[in-house]
């Protein structure tokens, strides 16, 4: 059988539409192309966006920054010196955007020298988007920043 540029094209285009179709197919069926959001309650956390935003604005006012630290044992958060942190209240979200079974929330309740451990046994080596969303004497403070352990 003699083929002609006619047929070439239909294979050609064929091809085209089965790679198309196989790689949609691979999307959909996969769990390795788990679409999910970064948040489930998204459109909540939407609604605190001012509040946010004000937190931001209040920890950009202080003079000195929190520090994250890659140390043997873990992460050191170090908090500022130059606030008062009695009573300090919040928490601190570590969200891996590769794998949603990586990230944790651990509670900013008490601090030794300003300082707050993150376990390594909780760490997987990659980039983190860290939260850290505190208030102390009713003033809210928040930090975001992507942080590489």
């Amino acid at each position: 059988m003699k083929l002609n540029w006619g047929h070439y094209m239909a294979i050609a285009m064929l091809s085209f539409m089965v790679f198309i179709l196989s790689f949609v197919y691979n999307t959909f069926t996969k769990d390795s192309y788990d679409h999910h959001l970064v948040s489930e309650t998204y459109y909540k956390d939407e609604l605190n966006y001012q509040k946010e935003m004000e937190a931001i604005a209040n920890y950009k006012k202080l003079n000195t920054p929190i520090k994250l630290i890659n140390t043997e044992k873990g992460i050191k958060v170090i908090f500022p010196a130059d606030v008062n942190l009695d009573g300090v209240k919040g928490k601190i979200s570590f969200q891996r955007a590769s794998n949603v079974n990586l990230d944790f929330n651990l509670p900013i309740t008490t601090l030794i020298n300003n300082e707050l451990l993150i376990p390594k046994e909780k760490l997987v080596n990659g980039f983190y988007n860290v939260k850290i969303d505190w208030s102390v004497n009713k003033i809210q403070y928040l930090l975001r920043e992507k942080y590489y352990y």
